[in-house]
């Protein structure tokens, strides 16, 4: 089970303090934030991708390959990389290139985006949004998997004898998740490729969630890539912890009740109640995440949202800490009665060894062939 945290960049006032930090600060701090989630021991660092204020990680290949250079072993992941409105060539060279960087530390989760304005700023309709994400992933699926591709679509001009540099290291292209929503068309991207399927539920129901993950894993099953408990499946999630739980709360409810993506609405304790967001104790969190593969299955990816609606960074950390607190149970706690045959999260090692496998049975079968043969 991979735990790990993942932000999207925003640039939000704190309502405790009124200071907004500047642009350059939520950068630099995004970085301390990603050492720090080594440091405790997670395995998965996640970004966004956002091209509009209040937003800063517009680049995150820049910000990956950064962090990537200061770490060793953590992932280095999107949360997402817009397929939709960037091209497909450019994503299978980036992508690529931070492979080779991080020797292997990346992959990324594909998602069309949610902020409408975006799609004309790069010459695309959001009525062709499914459609751009279907297309663009399929010319991205080849251009990291075959060295030249010959390929025409509707959204973007014809390839001719093209190669995408560089090649994927070692041949093995990044692992793939799909990210989406409410979008079951996504969910049936990612089972037809065999691909990881990301839920990103912090502000869905469970209800919602489990319709979703039990239609991948379904789609999973009926393209022959193994029984639906083996899917690999991603959530979401948020929170916010004290040592007490009335603490937790009275620290956080400014920061819910005034923040752009959720404030103004419902109250803090009906949102919790209806999301995955908890604010509590560390062992409320624990328990809490504990149970969602009671709802989802068993699961191989989960990563938290901790550094938005203005919490100043010396707050991420201590939440931080309070989760390296918890982090041995809440590993414990998702392998207790795991199934032997429910895969781990796909990581480039694993994604190498099992190509090595391929390519030697496929040896010995046309050894075998070729002997019969005489």
């Amino acid at each position: 089970m991979q735990l790990g945290i993942f932000t999207v960049g925003d640039v939000t006032r704190d309502p405790t303090t009124g200071r907004t930090v500047s642009e350059h600060e939520r950068i630099k701090n995004t970085v301390a934030m990603a050492k720090k989630a080594e440091e405790i021991g997670l395995d998965v660092f996640a970004t966004g991708e956002h091209h509009n204020p209040p937003f800063v990680p517009s680049s995150p290949t820049t910000t990956l390959a950064y962090i990537g250079a200061q770490t060793e072993r953590i992932i280095l992941s999107t949360s997402t990389t817009l397929i939709t409105t960037n091209d497909p060539v450019k994503i299978a060279e980036d992508y690529a290139t931070l492979q080779h960087l991080t020797d292997g530390r990346v992959d990324l989760m594909m998602g069309r985006g949610n902020t409408a304005p975006v799609y004309p700023w790069f010459g695309r309709d959001i009525r062709d949004g499914i459609e751009l994400a279907v297309e663009n992933y399929a010319l991205l699926h080849r251009l990291w998997r075959e060295e030249v591709v010959n390929w025409s679509g509707k959204h973007r001009t014809a390839l001719q004898g093209f190669t995408a540099t560089p090649r994927p290291l070692d041949g093995v292209p990044p692992f793939v998740w799909h990210g989406s929503i409410r979008s079951p068309e996504i969910a049936e991207q990612a089972a037809y490729y065999g691909d990881g399927f990301f839920h990103n539920n912090i502000f869905w129901p469970m209800s919602h969630t489990k319709q979703m993950v039990n239609l991948y894993r379904q789609r999973w099953e009926h393209y022959g890539h193994g029984p639906a408990r083996t899917a690999i499946v991603g959530l979401g999630g948020q929170f916010y912890m004290a040592k007490n739980s009335q603490d937790a709360v009275r620290e956080f409810r400014p920061y819910f009740d005034q923040a752009p993506v959720y404030g103004h609405g419902p109250s803090l304790e009906e949102f919790s109640r209806l999301t995955p967001l908890t604010v509590g104790s560390p062992q409320q969190v624990l328990e809490r995440y504990a149970a969602m593969r009671e709802d989802v299955g068993d699961y191989q990816r989960q990563l938290f949202l901790i550094d938005h609606a203005g919490l100043p960074i010396d707050t991420v950390m201590r939440q931080l800490d309070l989760l390296a607190e918890i982090l041995p149970d809440l590993r414990a706690a998702y392998a207790q009665g795991r199934p032997v045959d429910v895969p781990e999260a796909p990581t480039h090692d694993s994604l190498l060894g099992a190509k090595i496998v391929d390519r030697v049975t496929a040896d010995l079968a046309s050894a075998r062939t070729e002997g019969v043969q005489s």
